[in-house]
């Protein structure tokens, strides 16, 4: 599969200056032929914690943004959003898989970020998930997820390609550079890394989205400007990497 990431500004609070700007962005991404394009957590939001405003109905505009955006490439097209449920009274932050033909996936994060106080203003997921899409296993996460090894090892069988989006600060960047690329080789598995650039009232951002190999080698970096990666992620490169170096089964 090839796999096209979106690495953008956020308008802070403004969907429709968001799903205006991204529209070129998903243009370029489906034009160099990905098949599935990943765009930021929160992209039409930011991270916000102001949720009596930003908090969506499932069917609500993102998700429609995302679902008409789908349809117009031909690709699958992913991000998160603040969603509320009925029987909630706080909002998760939801992963959604939106495909050409109009199919929802999602998968709600399941580690709010404590110390911006989305703990507060989120409600947890409880679910971990694997989607196979086109012949490619992947396993869905979220920023602060990245942290939680222990997660991705439950996973790691059953996948070929972690795919992170995030809001990941850029005070922290070497840990976001460190931990993908941690995922990648304990899991002999593919990262496809997501994150934006630019601010917001809080912090700064400095991309790095990014593609790595089962090996833990970064074949695909945006570094810390608006742009597209683009990189085919196959299944193959995952078992060819297992059978040479088969160090899953000694995990105890």
């Amino acid at each position: 599969m090839r796999i096209g990431v979106v690495q953008h500004e956020i308008v802070w609070e403004s969907p429709q200056e968001n799903y205006e700007a991204l529209r070129p962005w998903i243009d370029k991404a489906a034009g160099e032929g990905s098949e599935l394009i990943a765009l930021s957590e929160t992209f039409s939001w930011g991270f916000t914690m102001n949720t009596g405003v930003a908090a969506e109905p499932a069917d609500g505009p993102s998700t429609e943004f995302l679902r008409t955006e789908a349809e117009r490439v031909g690709a699958w097209v992913v991000g998160s959003i603040p969603i509320l449920t009925d029987g909630h009274d706080r909002p998760n932050n939801r992963m959604v898989f939106a495909s050409p033909s109009g199919d929802i996936l999602t998968y709600d994060k399941v580690h709010p970020f404590v110390s911006a106080g989305e703990t507060e203003h989120y409600e947890a997921g409880t679910t971990l998930h694997t989607f196979d899409i086109g012949g490619l296993r992947i396993s869905p996460f979220v920023c602060f997820d990245i942290r939680f090894a222990d997660e991705f090892w439950q996973l790691a069988h059953d996948t070929d390609c972690y795919l992170v989006i995030a809001n990941f600060p850029a005070i922290r960047r070497n840990h976001w550079n460190t931990l993908l690329r941690a995922r990648a080789i304990e899991n002999q598995a593919w990262v496809v890394a997501a994150n934006r650039v630019g601010t917001d009232p809080n912090t700064a951002y400095a991309g790095d989205s990014q593609v790595i190999d089962p090996f833990g080698d970064i074949v695909a970096n945006a570094y810390g400007a608006p742009g597209v990666i683009v990189h085919d992620v196959t299944a193959e490169r995952v078992a060819t990497v297992r059978a040479d170096y088969p160090f899953l089964p000694e995990r105890r």
